[in-house]
């Protein structure tokens, strides 16, 4: 077994340090509600060394954030912060996404976020006037550093190159990535990012649970989950599955959940999978302090390609 670096990483080539694996909060708080009962899920993450917690102002219509807000003044030690910027096709300047940002900070009660981002390059408003209003928040001191989400290869390198006119980096591009959906593979984004010195944090990396291995063709998933994962589905999965397990068994018992974020780690993203419980939180946290083989890493693509 490898020896996995637990050491804190930079977001691309800014100077916001965060642990190698974070917490995605869409479930935190709903309704505009905080939801006071996850605090011991954020001391959990923090005392396992995750420190990581991303958020934005559409989950929940603010009660993420909120929920967040309200846990930080007793956290104990830094929380890194990540939220987003909705571009709505009626926000139509720069001044939307200040007054955002802005609102966005108020709920989350801190002066500054460690990293704010455009949630998709929706259209009319171009990318470019986006990248000078990230320029603007950072130079304004709201944020530390400035990111973008689900934007494709040519809309990134496009992101990038506006804020680097302005001497900012860009820190992430923040997509959908795991072993049933490697399009930033397949696209060239991973290359990419690595290229550019951007962190891709990724998101949805268990596939919303269906790499936990939790659900089989005896006992599938209920509600919108059994929608988008039919039987068909499960039963192509079931050998990637099944690899996950054996792999996690050479590694002293690893979930398959854990193995599949470690292939993530593994590949260079940086992966937020949710967590509502303090057993999630404690899960996700088993996929540090080792790591697969390359021999391991390259049987999951091949595993992962069949499906």
């Amino acid at each position: 077994m490898k020896e996995q670096q637990t050491e804190s990483i930079y977001l691309g080539a800014s100077q916001v340090c965060v642990s190698p694996l974070g917490v995605g909060t869409n479930f935190w708080g709903s309704n505009r509600q905080a939801d006071p009962g996850l605090q011991p899920v954020l001391d959990a993450a923090l005392e396992m060394g995750i420190n990581f917690f991303d958020t934005a102002e559409v989950y929940g219509f603010g009660g993420s954030e909120r929920t967040l807000g309200q846990f930080l003044p007793s956290a104990g030690q830094k929380v890194v912060i990540a939220t987003k910027f909705f571009p709505m096709p009626w926000r139509l300047g720069k001044s939307n996404l200040d007054a955002a940002l802005r609102d966005s900070l108020e709920r989350l009660h801190v002066a500054q976020v460690d990293l704010y981002m455009i949630h998709f390059p929706i259209p009319p408003v171009a990318i470019e006037t986006w990248m000078e209003a990230l320029a603007d928040a950072v130079e304004a001191g709201l944020t530390q550093t400035v990111g973008v989400s689900n934007y494709n290869p040519e809309q990134m390198a496009r992101a990038h190159a506006a804020l680097s006119k302005r001497g900012i980096p860009l820190a992430c591009n923040q997509v959908e990535y795991n072993l049933l959906k490697r399009g930033a593979e397949r696209s060239g984004l991973l290359a990419l990012c690595r290229q550019l010195g951007v962190t891709l944090v990724a998101y949805r990396p268990v596939a919303s649970g269906l790499l936990a291995g939790k659900y089989t063709l005896d006992n599938p998933p209920q509600g919108w989950r059994g929608r988008l994962y039919n039987r068909q589905l499960l039963a192509r999965v079931q050998p990637l599955i099944d690899l996950l397990r054996h792999i996690g068994s050479v590694h002293g018992g690893k979930t398959p959940s854990q193995v599949a974020l470690n292939w993530l780690i593994c590949k260079g993203a940086l992966p937020i999978p949710g967590a509502t419980k303090v057993e999630h939180m404690r899960e996700n946290a088993g996929a540090l302090g080792w790591r697969l083989a390359d021999d391991e890493v390259a049987a999951l693509d091949r595993a992962s390609a069949k499906i």
